[in-house]
């Protein structure tokens, strides 16, 4: 288990745990761990019921939580998948294809950042060049054309900023996605898994219902991004981190997403099969509520949906 610095408790029980565990062969120490079971209940709980907002960043960012290529693994039956956008090549960061969830079949689409270091490589750490923006169109156009319901999961840093992906109009791809999600005739629902980082994550993120696991962020930028701008010192990320309103409690509350996806105490790592299921519950639950509606209805809607978004107010002079 990889500990996140915050987590200094915890590890420190579970080693206690561990330990008589192994000497548990040599005398009853069931009581003994059993009450250190109770104490690791309590303390992930009240650790977890109490994450400042860069905490929250550091637990979205775990080496250990389930990425997009998890939830395709264990959601979805009969997953096929969708390579290259028909314009350059296929973008790794960026996974489509066809697949089931008790049967209903869906478009799913979502950004994989990768496991190990080797395929992290590969996956280009979850940073999408414009043709993984190309290729998650083309195949909500096929959704579209087929009538199906869309799925998105959204976990990236951002929008590959590389030379090559500005050359082959990084921005137009990303613009392009908005405009086309916005007017699509189907069913959207998108999903923040982890990290929701700036265009790069917008860009598969209209919908007609936003959902964000609890130990999720989406933000226009990183808090260390942020840091550096404004007050051009990047250790200052856990100030940015409160200003930006990254959390998913702090955007529920704004109105930018429809609901937050709980997860264990301890986060998604700590018990992945219960994340699984609370995923799929919801999305199934917010599937059977906007498949009753009209597709210009549908379309209505999600034009309202965003459109109130951005509250500001003037101030006289």
């Amino acid at each position: 288990m990889y500990y996140l610095d915050f987590e200094t408790p915890i590890k420190e029980i579970e080693e206690n745990i561990n330990l008589l565990k192994k000497n548990s062969d040599k005398a009853d120490l069931s009581g003994e761990i059993a009450e250190l079971e109770r104490q690791r209940k309590y303390i992930i709980e009240t650790i977890y019921k109490n994450l400042s907002p860069f905490q929250v960043v550091k637990v979205a960012r775990h080496p250990e939580r389930p990425n997009f290529i998890d939830y395709v693994n264990n959601l979805f039956e009969d997953f096929l998948e969708i390579h290259g956008d028909r314009y350059f090549g296929d973008d790794k960061a960026i996974i489509t294809g066809f697949g089931k969830i008790d049967g209903q079949k869906f478009m799913v689409i979502g950004q994989e950042k990768g496991k190990d270091t080797k395929d992290k490589i590969y996956r280009n750490f979850g940073m999408p060049q414009p043709e993984g923006y190309r290729k998650a169109l083309r195949a909500m156009k096929l959704a579209e054309k087929f009538k199906l319901p869309i799925l998105t999961f959204v976990d990236t840093s951002g929008a590959y900023p590389g030379i090559d992906s500005e050359e082959r109009g990084q921005g137009e791809a990303i613009a392009k996605n908005l405009f086309e999600m916005s007017g699509l005739k189907t069913q959207i629902i998108v999903t923040v898994i982890g990290e929701g980082g700036s265009g790069g994550a917008l860009a598969i993120g209209v919908g007609d219902r936003v959902l964000m696991l609890e130990n999720s962020i989406y933000s226009v930028i990183s808090p260390e991004g942020c840091a550096s701008i404004l007050w051009h010192d990047a250790t200052k990320m856990d100030k940015a981190a409160k200003a930006l309103k990254i959390t998913s409690r702090d955007l529920l509350e704004l109105g930018v997403i429809d609901e937050i996806i709980p997860e264990p105490y301890g986060g998604a790592h700590r018990d992945p099969e219960t994340t699984f299921k609370n995923v799929k519950e919801y999305l199934l639950k917010h599937y059977s509520e906007i498949k009753k509606f009209s597709i210009p209805k549908l379309l209505q809607k999600r034009y309202e949906k965003f459109r109130k978004m951005g509250k500001f107010a003037v101030l006289s002079e």
